[in-house]
């Protein structure tokens, strides 16, 4: 029978099966030879003696290192308004990692209810003039679009610390904050070396409650990739005069005539120039 991992402690597997049931299951001996299972996977199961195991992995439409997820829909950047302050070059250099990962990003920007000074207003306004989801967020304001958005999905969250993605769960799923409050209590009680991750249900989807993207790492992207990860430039490639165009100081780039239009951000071409200038110069390095 086919299964989702919704979650991983130590050895055991939690599966749910394609019928809603929910099952502990091992992993079988040749497959624990292979790669480790993660959560998200699709995997075949089987029951034999009363007991589950997993036969086989199913290919991965995509997958993340940190946190361990496979098969995501989208990644939702939570961003606030204040404390701590709007980043574009966090949202621009986060959504450029997600794309490269073959995911979806998503901005939340969360505490809208404090009011939102003027510049933060103008560059949220841009934002969703662009091709980037956005949703709006406040304590008492919560969106019905991202209730939405999660449903029959599996969502990672990312974003400032302190920027209230745990305050958006709750809201969501009041049972988001018990599920995790009773796991991190059973992890602290002598089980520091334990594997532990899952997904939650929350919204009639499914969220990672790990911290999502740990480090701003663009040591596996190329220069020759770095373009594909904006969002805002797709419409574009292809139309410049050179094939190799790195939309940087080549002639004829059809990149730079949109941004000269205004149908770029300025702040998104250059949050694409500066890790294009850091990746060129780590290859010179070596």
């Amino acid at each position: 029978m086919q299964a989702k991992i919704i979650k991983i402690l130590s050895k055991d597997y939690t599966l749910q099966l394609e019928d809603g049931r929910i099952v502990t299951a091992v992993a079988m001996g040749k497959l624990r030879k292979g790669f480790s299972p993660v959560i998200g996977d699709e995997v075949e199961a089987q029951q034999m003696d009363g007991r589950w195991g997993i036969q086989r992995i199913y290919p991965r439409r995509n997958q993340l290192v940190r946190p361990a997820c496979a098969n995501i829909d989208q990644v939702l950047i939570v961003m606030s308004v204040r404390e701590p302050d709007f980043s574009s070059t966090l949202v621009d250099r986060l959504s450029m990692l997600i794309v490269h990962a073959g995911i979806t990003p998503v901005l939340a920007v969360t505490k809208c209810d404090l009011g939102i000074p003027e510049e933060v207003e103008k560059e949220i306004e841009a934002y969703e003039a662009g091709p980037m989801q956005v949703i709006r967020c406040g304590r008492g304001q919560l969106s019905r679009e991202l209730g939405g958005i999660l449903k029959g999905k599996i969502t990672v969250l990312t974003g400032q610390s302190g920027a209230g993605k745990s305050s958006l769960l709750n809201e969501l799923d009041p049972s988001f904050h018990l599920a995790t409050q009773e796991i991190s209590k059973a992890l602290g009680r002598g089980k520091h070396t334990t594997r532990h991750s899952q997904l939650h249900p929350a919204a009639g989807g499914l969220v990672a409650d790990t911290p999502g993207f740990s480090s701003l790492d663009f040591s596996s992207i190329t220069k020759e990739e770095l373009a594909d990860c904006v969002l805002e430039f797709q419409p574009y490639l292809g139309s410049c005069r050179f094939n190799d165009c790195r939309h940087d100081q080549e002639p004829g780039c059809a990149v730079k005539e949109a941004l000269e239009k205004g149908k770029i951000r300025p702040e998104a071409y250059a949050h694409y120039i500066e890790i294009l200038h850091w990746i060129e110069a780590q290859k010179k390095t070596y």
